[in-house]
């Protein structure tokens, strides 16, 4: 056998037999596995296998760089119509304005605790404002942003919105990964003593049982065995607006980018600042392709379309998802990121400071607003978390709340890329 391997079509086999070799493995009943999953999250394996290959020389990312970008241009904002759309609004709003009000206090924790993190670490360590250089801090830390209010999906496009080199994203993904989890290891902790947190914030739990009965019924109407039809209607949902989304962006991208471009020569010349040095990454097509799609995730929920979520909508949108992130880990060289620990101890001080931030905050509102720890841990995870772990983390207070966390996680997919580059933009003038 020839290494690197070289051609696309064995390194994409590759890439999906290990990912299918994960989920069998972490769905399995060996005892060893089902403890080993406790402790090593599947998304990290997922990240970090084809990491492997690309570490030991099995294959050679750059040869393969046309699976990345089919990837992140195609199966991406597929997966973010498949998963938007199952917003449904006003589902949001029957969970009453606790549920909502929390979640979004996570979101501004995640927005301000960013910037508020990097200040904090760049009193210590001043290189870590650089400006607008290529390697800028500020770049990775957007893709966690994205990461942190949305989930995987917004955390690719941010890496793409803010030109995040390989090398530094990997470190993201680790500081990601162990945060991520040390939160989530919080919130189960305090889905076990909920009842005393509860009397502490003087929260009542009536509508929660309420939506538990609600909940329950919505997933019986919605839920059935997908036919082919369905599969097809969901494959020309996906990518017919993916479509629609590259069509609209060749309008607009290329106009707004020689406009931000000639605004901030002229500001160059003329010794002052442009109005547009903190809207850059909307002269990026990516940008518009993930903003695009998402607009229509999120109109098409409001159809009757929204209900091919009970066919499998949203496991299509998954399966992208983990495809690109697949891509993205055989970029990744763990060797270089073990060399770079005088950087990455930084970063994860960063993301531990960030999560801080955003724990205060979201347990100071529920102080204010007496909502129920059950609003706490699941708006906190719908946004830090994602689909992936939201529902965990509900089902831990009561196995037919699960589909709150996905409803929540849902939202944050639709505003976790706008969120993100506010809270990028703010990271950016840091330094500026």
């Amino acid at each position: 056998m020839k290494l690197p391997l070289e051609n696309n079509a064995v390194v994409f086999g590759l890439l999906i037999l290990t990912l299918a070799l994960i989920f069998a493995s972490a769905s399995s009943k060996i005892r060893f596995f089902q403890k080993f999953y406790r402790f090593v999250p599947v998304l990290l394996l997922c990240y970090f296998i084809p990491a492997i290959y690309n570490s030991t020389g099995l294959i050679n990312a750059e040869h393969s760089e046309v699976l990345y970008t089919v990837a992140s241009r195609y199966l991406l904002p597929a997966s973010l119509v498949l998963l938007c759309l199952n917003v449904d609004l006003k589902g949001l709003v029957r969970l009453g304005p606790k549920a909502l009000i929390m979640f979004f206090a996570g979101t501004i924790g995640i927005i301000i605790g960013g910037p508020a993190a990097l200040w904090i670490v760049s009193t210590w360590e001043p290189s870590l404002l650089a400006g607008d250089s290529p390697d800028a801090i500020w770049r990775g830390l957007s893709t966690i942003c994205g990461s942190w209010i949305g989930g995987g999906a917004n955390q690719t496009a941010m890496k793409e919105i803010a030109n995040v080199p390989d090398e530094q994203f990997q470190g993201m993904v680790v500081m990601d990964v162990i945060v991520a989890n040390i939160w989530m290891a919080v919130l189960l902790f305090g889905a076990g003593i909920s009842r005393a947190l509860d009397k502490r914030l003087k929260a009542d739990n009536i509508a929660i049982e309420e939506l538990t009965i609600r909940m329950e019924t919505y997933q019986k109407e919605i839920s059935r065995n997908p036919s082919f039809t369905d599969m097809i209607i969901i494959a020309g949902i996906a990518f017919g607006a993916v479509g629609a989304s590259h069509w609209l962006t060749d309008m607009v991208a290329p106009s707004l980018e020689s406009y931000i471009s000639a605004d901030m020569a002229r500001a160059q010349v003329e010794g002052t600042v442009s109005a547009m040095r903190f809207f850059t990454s909307m002269g990026s097509s990516f940008f518009w392709i993930v903003v695009f799609a998402t607009i229509f995730g999120v109109a098409l929920s409001f159809t009757p379309l929204r209900r091919y979520e009970g066919a499998g909508a949203g496991k299509f949108g998954s399966l992208f998802l983990y495809v690109l992130v697949a891509t993205i880990g055989m970029h990744m060289d763990i060797l270089q990121l073990v060399n770079d620990w005088g950087k990455f101890k930084y970063i994860l001080l960063i993301g531990l400071i960030w999560m801080a931030i955003h724990g205060l905050l979201i347990v100071l509102v529920a102080r204010l607003i007496k909502a129920p720890f059950f609003f706490v841990a699941v708006g906190s995870q719908a946004n830090v978390g994602g689909a992936a772990s939201a529902p965990v983390v509900a089902s831990a207070f009561n196995p037919a709340l699960a589909p709150v966390g996905v409803l929540l996680a849902v939202l944050g997919y639709a505003v976790g890329t706008f969120g993100a580059i506010v809270g990028m933009e703010l990271m950016r003038a840091l330094g500026l």
